[in-house]
């Protein structure tokens, strides 16, 4: 899944492009908000089809219209460090702001509907959310790397420059994270467009580093870090029920 067999692979079509944009964000709007009402069980099964269909979506076009196989990833040690250093500093600067945000209205009002959300996965207990969380860190990073860094991204570098790939996925990337800010911030549109626009830094970076390794190893590393340390938070948040 290197930069360069990017290159020389068939272009990516426009409209498959810009489908595997909005794709994520339709399957976050049918679980955190057309579902929510529905029974736990139920907007499981929903969620998981949609992840299904998602990260399908790579696979199927190029085995169906390019004729190709996927092949393993191959390793690249170059960007590693950066990745590692940017994935720290980012978990660093989550505790801190979580620290900081201690007994405020904003994260108070936040507590229920993570909650909430957290009983509807079916994951109130430590075993459970933990597994959750080595999931989500370890595998679910990875295919969203995949997916978003060799798919999208890089079907972008052959239309539009480096700069502007960035951009453009970046903020494709961080579009489906508003629907999943905005039902724990809806109380506060600005905290949801500032974390938003970090996540979208976020993707940038790991748009970069993949550009420049031309490996999602060393990204995929820095984003199972941001993820770890997200999980990490959401346990914290998660006590009372784990106790309960």
């Amino acid at each position: 899944m290197g930069n360069r067999s990017m290159q020389r692979r068939r272009k990516l079509d426009p409209w498959v492009l810009a489908f595997a944009c909005v794709l994520p964000t339709l399957v976050t709007l049918v679980y955190f908000v057309w579902a929510a009402s529905w029974p736990s069980g139920v907007q499981q099964v929903v969620f998981s089809i949609a992840k299904v269909v998602q990260f399908s979506l790579p696979v199927v076009w190029t085995a169906v219209a390019w004729r190709e196989r996927l092949g393993w990833p191959r390793w690249s040690t170059r960007g590693t460090g950066l990745g590692i250093a940017f994935g720290l500093a980012v978990a660093a600067a989550l505790w801190l702001l979580y620290w900081g945000l201690q007994g405020q209205p904003l994260l108070e009002q936040a507590l229920q509907p993570i909650r909430e959300k957290i009983r509807e996965m079916g994951v109130d207990s430590p075993v459970g959310f933990i597994a959750l969380g080595v999931f989500y860190s370890l595998f679910h990073s990875l295919l969203e790397e995949y997916y978003w860094r060799w798919f999208v991204f890089s079907g972008m570098r052959q239309y539009v420059n480096l700069s502007w790939a960035i951009v453009i996925s970046s903020l494709a990337f961080a579009a489906h994270h508003v629907v999943v800010l905005w039902a724990y911030f809806a109380h506060s549109p600005g905290m949801t467009i500032f974390l938003a626009l970090c996540v979208a830094m976020g993707g940038g970076v790991w748009a970069w580093l993949y550009s420049r390794s031309e490996s999602i190893f060393p990204a995929w590393i820095s984003h199972l870090l941001v993820d770890a340390a997200i999980f990490s938070l959401g346990f914290h948040l998660a006590g009372p029920l784990f106790s309960g």
